[in-house]
């Protein structure tokens, strides 16, 4: 099970924000383990993002209880390869080929 699921949408704003959202249902635990996940996604969003991901789309992350217990390099490695399986990557870190619009994947 991953730990999270990662969701894009075009954005209808300048290029030069990149806005990121997360999300945590009640079903993954009480507050503290749901803000757990939030701060864990939280960071690696921080990380990898600005860096990697495209400027014209929105992201939100949809954390899963499997985040508490996964190693947080798993979770690193599992946001970059969501980002390469929807296409969501930088111009210059994307492989050619066609941007979808709305996908839900989970890495």
């Amino acid at each position: 099970m991953p730990g999270f699921v990662l969701q894009i949408a075009p954005a209808d704003r300048p290029q030069s924000l990149i806005r990121v959202g997360f999300t945590v249902s009640r079903k993954v635990g009480n507050a503290v383990a749901r803000n757990r996940v939030r701060r864990r996604l939280r960071e690696i969003a921080g990380m990898i993002i600005p860096g990697e991901a495209r400027a014209d789309l929105d992201y939100v992350l949809v954390g899963r209880q499997a985040a508490l217990v996964r190693d947080f390099a798993a979770l690193r490695l599992e946001l970059q390869e969501a980002l390469k399986r929807l296409k969501a990557l930088a111009p210059g870190n994307a492989p050619s080929g066609d941007v979808p619009g709305n996908i839900i994947a989970t890495p």
